[in-house]
């Protein structure tokens, strides 16, 4: 699992059946002291509860698409969880401090 933060949403005017009222989000790759590492990427939200600001654990690849029902459907990358609080080598972060 990939650590991110919800940077955004994207509104797609069509979707493949099996994604509709799947919420798509733009998501920064964090490393693990929470800076940004790499481009964004769009993920499908299996829990249909992440916000903009929100740290979210995300996955890529087949795994991805097993998280949606129903399971593989045509997606690259999809939220799993939503992370209450990390705390690592002094850098701590609580969903909401938006930062």
């Amino acid at each position: 699992m990939l650590l991110g933060r919800v940077i955004g949403t994207v509104v797609a005017t069509e979707k493949y059946d099996g994604l509709t009222g799947v919420p798509m989000l733009f998501v920064q790759p964090l490393d693990r002291m929470g800076a940004d590492a790499g481009k964004p990427v769009v993920c499908a939200d299996s829990t249909k509860m992440a916000g903009r600001g929100e740290l979210v654990l995300y996955e890529g690849g087949r795994e991805a698409a097993m998280m949606l029902e129903p399971w593989f459907v045509p997606v690259d990358h999809s939220i799993m969880g939503i992370v209450d609080e990390v705390s690592r080598d002094g850098w701590r972060h609580e969903n909401g401090d938006r930062s």
